[in-house]
């Protein structure tokens, strides 16, 4: 609901010492321009409510890398939704990559592109 305070920032202890920016789109303009309202899911008012978490992860060159949109009736992972960030993060850096339900300190692989000796 437009000036409501945004879950995820009820969820951070504190967003503004956060490692990444956080939007609190509190009138919606984002949701509106995006896409972002769920037209299944209405409010008493039958207007459509915003998806619950909708999360666009860019990269320093502005490409996009991740996004994600749980519908306003799904509950979100926010567990997953770091782990896929630390993915990226460790994936930009390095040569590797990360299997499925990979944590991070989990084992990784390395590209099958990098030859023998630079992969030790």
């Amino acid at each position: 609901m437009p000036g409501a305070r945004s879950p995820v920032l009820s969820m951070v202890k504190s967003p503004e010492k956060s490692p990444f920016p956080i939007i609190d789109d509190q009138n919606w303009d984002l949701a509106i321009l995006l896409g972002m309202l769920d037209p299944a899911e209405k409010d008493e008012k039958s207007v459509p409510v915003t998806a619950r978490v909708v999360v666009f992860v860019f990269s320093p060159d502005k490409k996009l890398k991740f996004s994600i949109l749980y519908p306003a009736t799904t509950g979100r992972n926010f567990d997953d939704i770091l782990r896929v960030f630390i993915s990226l993060q460790l994936t930009a850096e390095k040569r590797v990559v990360t299997p499925v339900d990979w944590k991070d300190g989990d084992s990784v692989m390395v590209l099958p592109t990098i030859p023998e000796e630079e992969a030790k």
